[in-house]
């Protein structure tokens, strides 16, 4: 699948938004804390996925009600599903100059997750977080996502590149009182 950039500037994949808010003081500390161990910016994006992924529980695998959209929120909280953990994941990209679209794939409910702009071509990557039957790794060869659509089930993978969050998903996030309300409302397409 060829990935197609919403936005041709690329410097839109860098900036700050109110979801993806890297320029939070949070942001900026955890940011700095993984930077410390890494020696390129592939390195540091390996770690970042790693750090969304392995120590931000999804809030449906733990229980938790609570719903988080900001990245700094994210962060702090330590919690979100899997909107809200590719915009903590976009934003600690971002803070170190690595450029990070925000994308999509169908099943029966939209599931979000990033891609990220290394040795000069998108990698999409998924945060999500892994559990029995979902192993999703940091790659730029092979995709190794948490789910792969049945496109004879109508199941799709979005090749769109966003540089903020599509207003579908930003939209029930702000609007959820919390987690299952949210199961409720979440988009079935884009």
């Amino acid at each position: 699948m060829e990935l197609i950039q919403k936005t041709p500037d690329l410097s839109a994949y860098l900036a700050a938004d109110e979801a993806v808010d890297h320029d939070h003081p949070r942001v900026r500390e955890v940011a700095g804390g993984l930077a410390r161990h890494a020696e390129d910016s592939y390195a540091y994006a390996r770690l970042a996925f790693e750090f969304v992924r392995d120590t931000i529980p999804h809030s449906q695998d733990s229980g938790d009600p609570r719903v988080t959209w900001r990245a700094s929120d994210v962060l702090e909280q330590r919690t979100g599903i899997c909107y809200a953990k590719a915009h903590a994941l976009a934003a600690l990209l971002r803070a170190e100059d690595i450029p990070t679209a925000l994308c999509y794939q169908r099943f029966d409910v939209v599931h979000g997750l990033v891609a990220v702009r290394l040795d000069g071509a998108w990698h999409r990557q998924d945060p999500r977080g892994n559990k029995p039957g979902v192993d999703a790794r940091f790659s730029l060869g092979r995709e190794q996502l948490a789910f792969t659509p049945d496109h004879a089930a109508g199941e799709a993978d979005y090749p769109e590149l966003y540089a903020a969050p599509h207003p579908a998903v930003l939209d029930v996030l702000k609007a959820a009182t919390d987690r299952p309300h949210l199961w409720e409302t979440l988009p079935t397409a884009l």
